[in-house]
């Protein structure tokens, strides 16, 4: 058995990464030096020290990995197994196996609209290896975080979140995974499941889950908040990290939200701060 974390793939590991159903994320780093996500379901592995995926939508971590080449990444399978691993972005190909696999699988395969156009290469630093979600434990915190919510006093003074936002991040069902950037560059992501709107400005999450890695977040530090849905639906958050207290007597983190973004097609855009429309002046 390979020692984690681990600097390869193991064959198991690679069959396990094929599927098209499953939860990709990749955490890039922005050009502010700020954690982005984005949900790339095409993440696999193409060897024991490669991680690849297809491009076939545009979005802002499509530019910042080239200029911050510092990748973190998570696949969920759909028996609920995580990987965790830091890679670095090396090149792309418009050609190949990789491209040849994705385009052959029936997403895109018989795709009318769209088909992957770009494959990117990264090749991998590190991983944690295969851990199980503790869906109990997951479910305790999330009620936890919920109870914290209900019972603690708004300290919002400005709406950040618009209803949409607020019921997508407080729906239970709903995924959720935090990003920081490390000392050494490499965005981190954490899967915060029961992360939760706590009020219009601040995201709340228990802290009895995946709690050494929550801890570990420095407070003050820029955190991103991706909340998605298996029904292609998400939503980014970013704000400052306030540190871990309690919340109507539950230990809870919260982040101050200043940044919600879009990442849906058609137009992926900034939803707050408020982006001023602009006339169209030229056809």
């Amino acid at each position: 058995m390979p020692a984690y974390p681990s600097k390869t793939f193991t064959q198991a590991e690679i069959l396990a990464f094929e599927p098209a159903m499953k939860i990709g994320v990749m955490a890039t780093v922005s050009d502010e030096g700020l954690p982005h996500l984005t949900m790339i379901s095409t993440l696999k592995a193409s060897s024991e020290k490669e991680v690849v995926w297809g491009q076939f939508m545009e979005g802002r971590s499509k530019a910042y990995i080239r200029n911050h080449p510092q990748v973190g990444w998570l696949i969920m399978t759909l028996n609920k197994n995580l990987w965790c691993g830091k890679a670095r972005f090396t090149h792309t190909e418009k050609s190949g196996k990789d491209f040849d696999f994705y385009n052959n699988t029936p997403l895109f395969r018989y795709n009318s609209y769209f088909g992957v156009h770009t494959v990117y290469y990264m090749d991998l630093v590190e991983h944690t290896g295969k851990q199980a979600l503790p869906m109990s434990a997951v479910v305790f915190s999330a009620v936890k975080t919920m109870l914290a919510r209900t019972l603690s006093p708004s300290r919002a003074k400005k709406n950040v979140f618009n209803p949409w936002t607020q019921r997508f991040l407080n729906k239970l069902d709903n995924l959720k995974f935090l990003s920081y950037v490390e000392k050494d560059g490499y965005p981190v992501i954490i899967p915060a499941i029961q992360a939760q709107a706590g009020d219009l400005e601040h995201v709340l999450f228990s802290t009895s889950v995946f709690k050494e890695d929550l801890e570990a977040i420095p407070v003050g530090a820029p955190l991103a908040v991706l909340g998605l849905a298996l029904t292609m639906e998400d939503v980014l958050v970013r704000g400052k990290f306030e540190g871990i207290r309690r919340f109507a007597g539950l230990r809870c983190g919260s982040v101050k939200v200043d940044w919600v973004y879009n990442s849906m097609p058609p137009v992926p855009g900034q939803v707050y701060p408020e982006v001023e429309l602009e006339a169209v002046k030229e056809f």
